[in-house]
């Protein structure tokens, strides 16, 4: 039976699906189409956790950084997070939202390369 926390979790994966950073939208358009038959969930809710990409296959969450990853006690918590993901057997891919608004066809390429590995 779920907990109450994950059921509130699956509802904040719903609403955050619905208000994605453009740099979320940008990569999701192309990964949505399951590339090279990467199937890939975007806004992923996974124990205390709502992950921004998570493939299942690769156990591989993708997490797209903005600025504020970098401020006060953010750090700390991601890698609190990533711990956490580690010990459940997920590896946690981060990537800066710069690099994905650069060129999120060659950020999603070489994320569709990694999960296929």
């Amino acid at each position: 039976m779920p907990r109450p926390k994950q059921i509130r979790n699956v509802a904040k994966a719903r609403q955050l699906r619905r208000a994605m950073t453009l740099p979320e939208t940008l990569l999701w358009n192309l990964l949505r189409k399951n590339p090279d038959g990467v199937h890939v969930r975007r806004q992923h809710a996974l124990g205390d956790y709502i992950l921004d990409f998570y493939c299942a296959a690769a156990m591989v969450c993708i997490e797209v950084d903005g600025l504020v990853h970098d401020m006060g006690s953010k750090p700390q918590q991601d890698a609190k997070r990533d711990a956490w993901l580690l010990a459940q057997g997920i590896e946690t891919l981060r990537i800066p939202a710069r690099d994905v608004l650069k060129s999120a066809e060659d950020v999603a390429d070489g994320l569709v390369r990694y999960c296929k590995r």
